[in-house]
């Protein structure tokens, strides 16, 4: 079988089995979103490689405090990035992506990226519809470029601005 066959007959098994578990999650307020970690666009390598996990963590936590999203948990984004051989996010592109969250049960996705210049580290989040793709809104926050706490702190206060 060729290998779109394949990926078609991977995404139609995760469609069965995502519409089962993704009605529930649809009883909440904003239906349910699906937040991608965070992309490092740091042109030179930094420890803060692993950041966009961290980031996106935070962005999780602020809505799932919220309580108007269900959000879907990074365990199942995993699982079916997995079962469609597709290894990690960074390689996936964003209508993937929504094709992805579609499968899953989500009405809406955060994507969003992170970059350490110098002494400033700028951090931009988009949210989107995963129906049509259509971005609803977009915003941009800055902080200190060494200062971990104030990361995470304009992590959740973009993440309360997008919603």
């Amino acid at each position: 079988m060729n290998a779109k066959k394949s990926m078609w007959l991977y995404l139609s098994i995760i469609l069965c089995v995502a519409v089962g578990s993704a009605l529930p999650a649809m009883a909440t307020a904003g239906g349910a979103v699906a937040v991608w970690d965070l992309e490092d666009l740091t042109p030179v390598p930094s420890a803060a490689a692993d950041m966009g996990e961290i980031l996106s963590a935070k962005v999780i936590e602020t809505f799932k405090e919220s309580g108007n999203y269900e959000v879907v948990e990074r365990q199942r984004l995993l699982l079916v990035l997995e079962e469609l051989n597709l290894g990690t996010t960074e390689l996936i592109s964003e209508s993937t992506r929504l094709k992805i969250g579609q499968l899953i049960g989500a009405r809406l996705m955060v994507f969003g990226s992170y970059i350490i210049i110098n002494d400033t580290m700028r951090m931009d989040l988009h949210k989107v519809e995963v129906e049509t793709g259509l971005i609803l809104k977009a915003i941009s926050k800055t902080a200190p470029g060494t200062d971990l706490i104030q990361w995470l702190k304009i992590a959740e206060e973009a993440a309360k601005e997008l919603f």
